[in-house]
């Protein structure tokens, strides 16, 4: 069980977890936020494609969205995102929906992942709900508040 457990229910697309810290755009990268979620040690560094208007320390709800290389059915292990602290660079977890028309794949890996599929020989349907995937991300997850 979550701690503090929630009281209110949201849509299981969307991600729930407390924002940690907002850093500006340099010269090199661009503006990112550090989101973490409850009973985890995740930083996840993201993002953000909206203004942040929540304050440090508080939760914040939103989409995370990816861009997935190849995904692949994968036969064991657990939902997780790699590295623990820092942009996600591997993801694995149970599928729980698509859509073909935008080639996304929604995958549970501790928190719901939208992953934009790059692969032109894959579709979303070929995946069923339920099904444990694994696939290489992108540079670039993004945030979208809620």
């Amino acid at each position: 069980m979550l701690h503090p457990a929630p009281t209110d229910r949201i849509a299981p697309t969307l991600a729930r977890g407390e924002l940690a810290e907002v850093f500006a755009a340099t010269a090199t990268k661009p503006g990112h936020i550090v989101i973490t979620f409850p009973n985890t040690s995740y930083r996840v560094h993201l993002i953000p494609t909206g203004e942040i208007t929540t304050p440090i320390g508080k939760r914040i709800i939103g989409t995370i969205r990816a861009t997935a290389r190849r995904v692949d059915l994968v036969e064991t292990g657990g939902k997780y995102i790699e590295p623990v602290y820092g942009r996600p660079r591997r993801v694995q977890g149970r599928v729980i929906g698509g859509d073909d028309h935008s080639r996304t794949l929604i995958v549970d890996a501790g928190m719901p992942i939208h992953c934009t599929m790059t692969d032109a020989r894959q579709v979303p349907s070929q995946f069923e709900r339920g099904a444990m995937v694994s696939f290489d991300v992108l540079d670039g997850a993004m945030f979208t508040p809620q």
